[in-house]
């Protein structure tokens, strides 16, 4: 029998296609560089977008085979970091409060920081949860 991990929402990724134009979806299920292209070009000019309503429930399995589960939810740490990573909100969560107060005193750091929080949070999270 093998146990399946639910480390990913399908709820929360369809309520980030609806940002989706932004690539945000994609950063969440693991896909930074299509994240990025998504963002640059308002997700392939509208099309990859909408024919990523039918890919999120294949995008949330992959996510869920390839990060650990663990004491770390996925969902809470992506809701902090798009809405308040700016502050730093989703470092505190994770036990990472010298960054965490950083980010709060310099605005994710200048907004660097937070952009590379986007490519990485699945990594870190992971990383945690298997600690």
């Amino acid at each position: 029998m093998t146990i399946q991990n639910n480390t990913h929402s399908k709820v929360l990724g369809y309520l980030l296609w609806i940002f989706g134009f932004t690539g945000s979806h994609r950063f969440y299920f693991g896909k930074p560089i299509t994240g990025t292209i998504w963002f640059f070009t308002l997700g392939l000019l509208g099309i990859g977008w909408l024919i990523d309503v039918f890919l999120i429930p294949s995008m949330d399995r992959e996510a869920d085979r390839r990060f650990a589960s663990g004491p770390n939810e996925y969902s809470l740490a992506w809701l902090l970091l798009t809405f308040l990573g700016v502050f730093g909100m989703h470092r505190f969560y994770m036990g990472k409060w010298i960054t965490g107060i950083l980010y709060l005193l310099t605005v994710g750091l200048f907004g660097v920081g937070y952009l590379y929080d986007f490519w990485t949070l699945n990594t870190q999270i992971s990383e945690l949860n298997q600690c």
